[in-house]
């Protein structure tokens, strides 16, 4: 599918503009073979004055980069999630519909957007409930993220450095010595210090249970080893083994808290994949939602910028195209040679018209027709 269409009006003036449409089908097969042609079916909406259509320019020009912004947004967030949860869902849709089908194929939905509104009218009703979607993909997306951080913590707390990661999952009951006058410390030593601990741990200080220090766990950087000794020696075995560079952590092993940190953990789990589907269902309806918005905003976008370029009563020809890069030039030519640019500079006698224009012309500055570029991806 292409990602990258022009949207383009043609004026349609002493011809039908079927016959316009044949032109410019025979002149695409015959000089650009490789240019998906479509025709954009776009319904007689409500002009109204031009006034109105003026004072709309600044609208579209705003609207646009919103809608379209929203779009590309709940894009990425699927694209992000699908990545995530492993899943690849093929092409997006619009009930169903691919996206460049949707918009290749494009229909008015008259029972949603009603001809006869004012355009404005139209226009407004389109950036309200984008942005309604909008606030809630924020809702939606910091709640997950929320999980996702304290998720990453616990991670890191259990993967990390031993000098500051969560030791419970690396201690077993049987590794500590718990009675009225003996007590286990957990010492963590350097990778490369392990022999001077094995040779020094027993003489830190009086009172330490000979040939009681084991090895638990070994990462990259640091080992964990216990130490029994006499209670009441403890910080004096504290502050010795600091001064060797041995670091003591404070650790008092419990069922009952090691137990619970795992269904807290379990929970997280639980709750951040039930988050990850439901925020994934929503953006794949709420994308649908969004990008049909879009194509009828274009459609009456395409539909003002035709009025103020060529006049009334509306009489010009809507198409889509996806031309390659390398084709782009080509296509051009055959547009402005079926372009009759006597009447393109209609409102030109009109002083207000240069800035109306100026907010709506966007990419069809230069060009004797009405264009702009939709970029799907």
């Amino acid at each position: 599918m292409a990602s990258r269409y022009w949207a383009v009006s043609l004026p349609v003036h002493n011809s039908a503009s079927s016959q316009l449409w044949n032109q410019l089908q025979e002149r695409i097969s015959k000089h650009s073979f490789d240019t998906p042609l479509y025709r954009f079916n776009i319904p007689n909406l409500r002009v109204g004055t031009l006034d109105s259509l003026l004072s709309l320019s600044d609208d579209l020009a705003k609207s646009n980069n919103f809608v379209e912004g929203v779009t590309h947004k709940i894009r990425r967030q699927i694209e992000e999630l699908e990545r995530v949860s492993g899943i690849d869902s093929g092409a997006l849709t619009v009930d169903g519909v691919p996206v460049d089908s949707y918009l290749t194929r494009f229909v008015w939905d008259e029972a949603k957007y009603p001809t006869m509104s004012p355009l404005k009218e139209i226009v407004d009703g389109i950036h309200s409930q984008v942005a309604k979607i909008e606030d809630d993909l924020k809702v939606r997306v910091s709640e997950y993220n929320n999980i996702r951080s304290q998720l990453n913590a616990i991670n890191r707390k259990q993967t990390g450095s031993l000098a500051v990661r969560d030791l419970s999952n690396l201690v077993k009951p049987e590794d500590i010595v718990t009675s009225e006058n003996l007590t286990t410390l957990l010492a963590i030593v350097s990778k490369y210090s392990q022999k001077d601990w094995l040779s020094s741990y027993e003489t830190l200080t009086n009172y330490v249970v000979p040939r009681s220090s084991k090895k638990l766990y070994e990462d990259n950087e640091y080992a964990l080893y216990t130490v029994t000794l006499f209670s009441r020696v403890a910080d004096n075995f504290r502050t010795s083994a600091r001064e060797k560079g041995f670091q003591i952590r404070d650790f008092e092993y419990s069922p009952e808290t090691h137990e619970n940190r795992k269904q807290e953990l379990d929970k997280l789990v639980q709750d951040q994949e039930r988050l990850r589907t439901s925020l994934l269902q929503w953006c794949y309806t709420s994308y649908g939602e969004v990008f049909s918005s879009w194509m009828h905003f274009c459609a009456v976008r395409l539909f003002a910028e035709s009025i103020l370029r060529y006049g009334l009563p509306p009489s010009f020809l809507a198409c889509v195209l996806a031309p390659s890069v390398k084709s782009e030039k080509k296509v051009r030519s055959i547009l402005e040679g079926l372009s009759d640019s006597t009447n393109s500079a209609y409102w030109k006698n009109e002083d207000e018209v240069g800035a109306g224009m100026a907010g709506l012309a966007g990419d069809a500055d230069g060009h004797p027709y009405v264009s702009f570029t939709i970029n799907l991806a």
